[in-house]
């Protein structure tokens, strides 16, 4: 539907007197999608998740929604490949988000570049961030290295005075997500590269998945119980010594 279009039907919705909204939003999308990109977004959407829940800050965090962000336009949409609402608590159902509704756009997206498609993700994607509203964007090319006009990261910011700009790019592993408070970090390559969340000054200390932090405190239960056995049996053996002393008396051979 044209521009045009989608006045004439905002205004009829408007002069109808009942204020509905006539636009029809798909909630899902009708293509595939490149396994590499399914298995970097299924790490790091529950790892954001978390992180927040470890800040004392949880809040919902996507994956693959449509967000739209102009109300009787349809075509005014993305779907990042992970996003993160401020103020809209984990768990709630989202089958697409319509900025208008709730005045809240995403504080952070990332995109994964498509194999595909890699060029919309440099070209089209920062421009419809922007229009959205999104302060933080971060783009990933897991293809990088297959052309010199590709980088592996791209970091986009709202600053006061520049507006949407990019403010990095980089083939490092790694680089700091202002939004997230964090790093965000390639770990493996080639098929095998996922996106991870570290901390520290340089992004040097990986922040554990959820099966990773059950693992290290059953390791520190164990630990823990082990030397408090080592520290009994000490004491008992340090006890009897004492006795075996006392039995033999002053004197004894």
């Amino acid at each position: 539907m044209s521009t045009e279009a989608h006045r004439q039907v905002h205004g009829r919705a408007h002069r109808d007197g009942r204020g509905r909204d006539p636009t029809f939003y798909p909630v899902e999308k009708k293509m595939g999608e490149d396994s590499l990109q399914t298995w970097i977004v299924e790490l790091l959407r529950p790892l954001i998740e978390r992180w927040y829940q470890e800040l004392g800050r949880p809040r919902f965090v996507g994956a693959d929604q449509f967000i739209y962000y102009q109300q009787f336009d349809p075509s005014k949409v993305v779907a990042p490949d992970v996003y993160v609402l401020p103020g809209v608590p984990p768990g709630r159902r989202v089958r697409s988000w319509k900025v208008w509704e709730t005045g809240i756009a995403p504080s952070f997206a990332l995109e994964v570049v498509s194999s595909d498609e890699p060029y919309k993700d440099y070209v089209d994607a920062p421009e419809r961030y922007r229009e959205l509203g999104v302060r933080e964007l971060v783009i990933f090319d897991p293809d990088w290295e297959r052309s010199r006009d590709r980088v592996r990261w791209q970091r986009y910011r709202r600053l006061k005075t520049r507006g949407f700009v990019r403010v990095e790019t980089t083939n490092v592993d790694r680089i700091y997500a202002r939004v997230l408070g964090c790093w965000l970090r390639v770990i493996g390559a080639g098929d095998a590269a996922r996106v991870r969340l570290a901390t520290g000054s340089e992004g040097e200390a990986l922040f554990p998945t959820a099966a990773e932090a059950e693992r290290a405190a059953k390791e520190a239960e164990r630990a823990a119980k082990e030397a408090a056995l080592e520290r009994v049996a000490a004491l008992e053996a340090q006890l009897a010594s004492v006795a075996s002393a006392k039995d033999k008396g002053p004197g004894a051979p």
